[in-house]
């Protein structure tokens, strides 16, 4: 029986890639580069997991030095700015697998590894449409050394709530944060963002664009 469902990352809530494209080219503008990560680009790039790993690499495919730290703090300030300017609405299906959890005594926890103001951005954005408070799990940067795609927040997750992997099932939105929750041991749903639809998903119980609450019913018999 599933006893938690974890939602993997921001875009397995909302849809956001467009924004994080936006505030990737606006800090590099602001920093005085002359990238520009067009949507082919990001797409390419969403195939590495983790904003300030994607800056690092794409500086050493150009040969650039930069402070790629600085530069994902400043797109991370930025991308908060565009959601609190927005109300985006929860990506299909999520809202029911939410009160499914919910009616049924599982456990809900968003594993992400991406930093706390994001979240913050995240759940002030969704407003009334999901509450932090709705889930037992709430993971960050600070939790853990490395980001995804290493495991390392999928096992904090498992540590914090008291549950073994196979006891979850994980739902996650790009082929590089799916493989954290596979090497964790823990059964996932794919549930590809608009930017990873040709992302190789091979391992998941399911690739879906819209999640239902027969997801879990199914895998729980």
């Amino acid at each position: 029986m599933t006893k938690a469902i974890f939602f993997g990352s921001i875009g397995t809530l909302v849809e956001t890639s467009e924004f994080q494209r936006r505030a990737f080219n606006q800090a590099f503008s602001e920093a005085g580069l002359d990238w520009s990560w067009s949507v082919e680009d990001y797409r390419d790039l969403l195939n590495k997991s983790g904003g300030h790993n994607r800056i690092q690499d794409y500086a050493a495919k150009l040969g650039a030095e930069v402070n790629a730290q600085q530069l994902h703090e400043r797109k991370t300030e930025i991308f908060d700015t565009l959601m609190t300017k927005e109300r985006l609405d929860l990506r299909p299906g999520v809202s029911s697998v939410i009160n499914y959890a919910l009616d049924n005594s599982i456990l809900l926890a968003f594993v992400t590894s991406t930093s706390k103001a994001n979240v913050s951005a995240v759940f002030l954005t969704l407003g009334d449409q999901v509450k932090s408070s709705d889930f037992n799990f709430i993971g960050n940067d600070l939790m853990v050394s490395n980001s995804k795609p290493s495991p390392d927040i999928y096992h904090k997750a498992l540590s914090s709530l008291n549950l073994d992997a196979h006891e979850c099932i994980a739902i996650e939105d790009t082929a590089a944060s799916m493989s954290a929750a596979l090497s964790a041991g823990i059964r996932c749903i794919a549930f590809p963002g608009s930017y990873a639809l040709d992302h190789d998903f091979s391992g998941a119980l399911h690739t879906t664009d819209r999640l239902t609450a027969s997801h879990v019913q199914q895998d729980n018999g």
